[in-house]
């Protein structure tokens, strides 16, 4: 199973900061553009994101000049204090506070080293599928950096509350940094007493691991530590660093792991009629009241909307049979091989697939089916179950299938890889 251990990080010195790091964390590197990375910078030109963030955009490898800035930056952080070592090895209890719904709410996490293995092990498990540019962008800055800059994000099961019992008795007291980012609040308290590391370690005995957010990294973390044995010419030795790759670890059962939707627009439909749209789905979908609906349908040039139900799921068995009883449940699944892919392409898009927009929010949506000619669909989130489910059984759920919210905050614990 999961073999997790505590680890000295790399941070921040928050005493010489009085504990507050808002404007040193950032939003994760996959999330920010230009704009986004040069408005932090004006926050503080120490900030994370200067370091992490060498190459723009970060979905294919940039210049070697850019990560090799990065290194110098990361070396000029620690050689005047800015960065410091942690004494001890520790597990680092990291809430996030926010607001969603109207409703408060908190997650609890906490920071530690994962050790690396391949999916195919069965411990740690994906959902999504990786792809090159991104995969090339990390592995170069780590090569260059030998640090894990932002964490891996997974979950685990813990209904028995093994661990967030573990977790609460920490975070009793005064963090030790908090940073507000985006609305959300970012507390972090570092746990060195081998008592609570031991107990939270051990309880991950007979957990699995599920990557929720940064699947690139982790297996960037794979191709580095193979790359790192080349290297030196031999194996590396158990306990070496590269045989580890940091996380933020957030119980399935916290009440405050959310997942959100993503939001679907297919746009540049001049205008389709919605009624058409509904008639072309009609044998995979049927009008129903809005709370029975899986779906929504917005229309930008009419403003009407149209809830359905799907009601042909066992379609995709047939579609896709090599794929797993978990996957062929999933909404998402439905809505692409089978709604878009087989009766909007046959029968309004002349074989070809329509252009799709992703968005996190519903008037996002609304918005762009009405600036783009189209219409939007108003997906449900899926669940903490499907995920596992999925995962379990070696599928990856189709693209943007996922948006956990809040983002885990970059800056406040990195891990050192030598």
């Amino acid at each position: 199973m999961a073999e997790l251990s505590a680890f000295a990080a790399l941070r921040y010195d928050f005493k010489a900061l009085d504990g507050e790091v808002s404007n040193h964390i950032a939003p994760p590197y996959d999330v920010l553009d230009q704009a986004g990375k040069d408005r932090l910078l004006s926050q503080s030109a120490d900030n994370i994101v200067a370091i992490d963030l060498p190459h723009v955009p970060p979905k294919s490898l940039g210049p070697p000049e850019s990560y090799e800035a990065s290194a110098r930056t990361l070396s000029a952080y620690v050689e005047r204090g800015t960065l410091v070592r942690e004494q001890r090895p520790a597990i680092y209890a990291y809430n996030q506070v926010f607001e969603y719904g109207g409703v408060t709410h908190t997650r609890r996490m906490f920071f530690a080293r994962l050790r690396l293995e391949p999916f195919e092990a069965g411990s740690v498990l994906a959902h999504e599928k990786t792809f090159g540019g991104p995969k090339e962008d990390r592995l170069a800055l780590m090569k260059s950096t030998y640090m894990n800059l932002s964490p891996v994000f997974g979950l685990y099961r813990d209904p028995d509350e093994t661990v967030s019992k573990a977790l609460a008795s920490c975070t009793s007291g005064p963090p030790d940094a908090v940073g507000t980012m985006n609305g959300v609040e970012n507390r972090l308290w570092i746990a060195t007493g081998a008592a609570i590391v031991n107990q939270i370690v051990g309880a991950f005995a007979d957990k699995k691991i599920y990557i929720a957010d940064g699947h690139h990294r982790y297996t960037t973390s794979l191709t580095f530590r193979d790359w790192v044995a080349a290297e030196r010419g031999e194996a590396l030795s158990a306990d070496d660093p590269a045989n580890f790759v940091m996380l933020a670890f957030a119980g399935m059962d916290d009440p405050g792991s959310l997942i959100l939707p993503t939001h679907r627009v297919l746009v540049d439909l001049d205008d389709l009629p919605l009624d058409k749209l509904v008639a072309t789905w009609a044998d995979g979908c049927e009008k129903v009241s809005a709370d029975a609906a899986d779906m929504t349908l917005y229309h930008g040039a009419t403003g009407e909307s149209c809830p359905l139900r799907f009601t042909n799921r066992k379609v995709l068995a047939s579609l896709e049979p090599a794929k797993s009883e978990a996957w062929c449940e999933l909404d998402v699944a439905y809505l692409h091989r089978y709604l878009i892919d087989e009766l909007f392409c046959q029968s309004l898009g002349g074989g070809q697939s329509p252009k799709i927009r992703y968005l996190k929010s519903e008037d996002g949506a609304r918005t762009t089916a009405k600036d783009e000619h189209g219409i939007a669909l108003i997906c449900e989130a899926a669940t903490m179950t499907q995920l596992a489910t999925v995962s379990e059984a070696g599928d990856r759920m189709p693209q943007k299938s996922t948006y956990f919210y809040p983002k885990v905050a970059t800056g406040l614990t990195m891990n050192p890889l030598r």
